[in-house]
């Protein structure tokens, strides 16, 4: 069995994050709220099984969010045990974007 990690949220991530909250909750009250928590809890699956996913590029790792069109970017830092989260970002999203940011 995997060892437990711990979640460090890059600043980036954070802006994700709240971006999409502000987002949802102009769409429908409370739906942010709902969003933030489904990522909480995809949070709390990778301290435990942050090999799960294959890495997709530059040793970055892509998890789905169920019920929204986000992937929650990582990388697994063995030396420190932590999951290092890069981004929450829109699958609608142009890729570019996300290259741009990676630079």
């Amino acid at each position: 069995m995997l060892k437990k990690y711990i979640i460090d949220i890059e600043p980036e991530a954070f802006e994700d994050i709240q971006k999409a909250v502000d987002y949802y909750n102009q769409k429908q009250n409370g739906l942010g709220k709902h969003f933030f928590n489904m990522v909480d809890q995809h949070f709390d699956f990778l301290k435990k099984n942050y090999t799960l996913f294959a890495v997709r590029y530059d040793e970055i790792r892509c998890m789905k969010v169920k019920k929204f069109p986000y992937a929650i970017h990582y990388q697994i830092l063995e030396q420190q045990k932590t999951v290092s989260i890069k981004a929450v970002f829109c699958t609608y999203q142009n890729p570019e974007k996300w290259e741009e940011r990676m630079k």
